[in-house]
């Protein structure tokens, strides 16, 4: 290949001058290592000859007295500047050797890291729309598993009997970061509350055909911790980004790594083994507020009995998510290296992630999202639960008014905290909509109205999906159809293949607009045939859809369980700090 005749092009790129990059040239003698000399601001470099002309002579070179003193004073000079130069050089080798130490560090952090698949199973639900300014919530489900197969988890809670049972998943949180990332809140469902658990297939390849009458926290043993995110997103009908997993050794580390976590107790509390309740987690706490961490922070978590039920357990575990989250920011956390560094080394160890976080780089970016929400903006809160008929002395099952009024919350990106400024207590606006073509006729495309009223565990509102299609049939669409098939799911949407692009896009935004839909609920979808409307458990009457309204702040009655200091319920597990 010839060369370039274009001067500069086709030749390596420009480096940058020393000055530019706040060094300074005359100091490392940039000019002479490129065989360049310096010009005075606003001129150009001396051409070749010139600069030949003066190395001979000119301008106080030659041979005189003169010429040999500018001489001497040049190789004096050009002496400290190699001397400078050499010094750079190591400095430079240095830096490299650090940035090397540090790649071979991060390989060592991401080397530290398991994961696996994000989910388990299909549950239907897809990524809430952006709003207006392009953003959208962030969803991570926390999950605590009581996996025995370390000895060190075995030391820590359990028999050895346990050692080889397929793990539960005990502590199960949502944490929802807003759009905005203004505020946050954590969600908890009792581990022995009854729901749908969807079919799920497991690492090993094996799969666990759908149950409905089992607690969640068995979803953890039919396909691991995806089938743990899938059976949430089905049960909420809200999409989850990713899942954090720790067992009983990583809650001890990572307590200790922060020094301690701040809790309160009203009086003091021994969650002994009792006949009518043998076990307990053993923790034994004086009356007022301790910074808990080790062996003491894992049997906080682990306490029930002290507390009166798994939901007073939920409230107990929040409280140390509050004082771990204030104990970070106090910390500086996301600021301070050497913090970050030992933060980092812990959490790496201690967690097990979704397969899309399995780095160092993303796993400081997720938590980066956490930096900036407050603490009077983070809100925890416990589904609350009714006893379960089929097993009322053990299991629960969710209070279905008021679970759905808070997976309402979660799906809009309502506030559940009312701290926040007025604007931010309404859901925010979608983004505007792009370009798109013009919906063609009515009946010139095909329909399927499918029934998922069911989707919030009530019965399926019988006969809805024909009167659905009946209503648009009459609106033009005259080749709406009812399926009988039903495809249960909390809101209702319309669908539209994927690949029928933004044609497709506006047909299905014509059927939301001719039954009063959102244009949020109008969806791409690579499995659908057709465009087909799924009516969900939203609307289960009606001709024209009227979508709940739901307040900043206006959680259902129970649910808020936020608390400065755990009461002891019953009193035979009060401790008088003595015996």
């Amino acid at each position: 290949m010839g060369q370039n005749s274009v001067r500069g092009e086709g030749t390596r790129g420009r480096v940058p001058r020393a000055r530019e990059l706040g060094w300074d040239d005359d100091l490392y003698g940039a000019g002479e290592a490129t065989g360049a000399e310096s010009a005075a601001p606003g001129e150009a470099a001396a051409p070749a000859s010139t600069r030949a002309s003066r190395r001979r002579g000119g301008n106080g070179g030659g041979t005189g007295a003169g010429g040999r003193a500018a001489a001497r004073q040049r190789a004096k000079k050009n002496g400290k500047r190699k001397v400078l130069r050499w010094t750079a050089i190591t400095l430079s080798v240095l830096i490299l050797g650090t940035a090397g130490a540090g790649y071979a560090y991060y390989q060592h952090l991401n080397g530290n890291i398991r994961s696996d698949g994000r989910a388990g199973g299909e549950s239907g639900v897809k990524k809430a729309a952006p709003n207006a300014l392009g953003d959208t919530p962030l969803n991570i489900l926390l999950i605590g598993s009581d996996d025995r197969k370390d000895p060190r988890n075995v030391a820590l809670g359990g028999g050895k009997k346990d050692r080889y049972r397929p793990p539960l998943a005990d502590v199960q949180m949502l944490l929802h970061i807003s759009a905005d990332r203004e505020n946050a809140s954590i969600i908890s469902i009792p581990r022995d509350t009854v729901v749908r658990i969807p079919e799920c297939k497991g690492k090993d390849g094996k799969t666990y055909p759908e149950t409905t009458n089992r607690p969640i926290n068995e979803s953890l043993q039919r396909g691991g911790a995806g089938c743990t995110l899938t059976t949430w997103e089905k049960l909420t009908g809200v999409y989850i980004d990713h899942w954090m997993m720790i067992e009983f050794a990583g809650v001890v580390s990572m307590a200790d790594e922060v020094g301690g976590v701040p809790v309160c107790v009203k009086t003091g509390v021994y969650d002994k083994s009792t006949p009518a309740a043998p076990g307990g987690s053993h923790l034994k706490l004086p009356k007022g507020t301790h910074e808990i961490k080790g062996e003491q922070a894992l049997q906080w978590l682990r306490t029930r009995h002290a507390w009166g039920s798994d939901q007073g357990r939920a409230q107990a575990q929040h409280m140390y998510m509050n004082g771990l989250m204030k104990k970070l920011q106090d910390q500086n956390a996301w600021t301070d290296t050497p913090r970050l560094m030992g933060l980092a080394e812990t959490a790496t160890k201690a967690f097990k992630v979704s397969d899309e976080i399995s780095t160092v780089a993303k796993l400081f970016d997720l938590s980066m999202q956490l930096k900036n929400v407050k603490l009077d903006r983070l809100t925890t809160a416990t589904v609350p639960t009714d006893a379960y008929p089929g097993n009322p002395d053990a299991w629960l099952q969710p209070r279905q008014a008021a679970a759905e009024k808070m997976w309402a919350m979660l799906r809009d990106d309502v506030a559940m905290d009312k701290n926040g400024n007025p604007a931010d207590a309404k859901p925010k606006p979608s983004a505007p909509a792009k370009p798109r073509a013009v919906a063609e006729a009515p009946g010139s495309f095909a329909v399927t109205v499918v029934n998922g009223t069911a989707g919030d565990g009530a019965p399926a509102q019988e006969g809805r999906a024909g009167a659905l299609a009946e209503q648009l049939q009459g609106k033009g669409f005259t080749r709406a159809e009812h399926s009988r098939e039903a495809q249960p799911r909390k809101d209702t949407v319309v669908f539209y293949p994927k690949d029928a692009g933004d044609q497709g896009k506006a047909n299905a935004q014509s059927v939301a607009t001719a039954l009063g839909l959102p244009a949020t609920a109008v969806r791409a979808d690579a499995k659908v045939t057709d465009l087909t409307l799924i009516v969900g458990a939203d609307w289960r009457e009606g001709s024209t859809y009227k979508k709940p309204t739901v307040a900043a702040g206006d959680l259902p009655e129970g649910a808020n369980d936020k608390t400065d200091c755990m009461t002891v319920n019953p009193k035979i597990y009060e401790w008088d700090g003595k015996s």
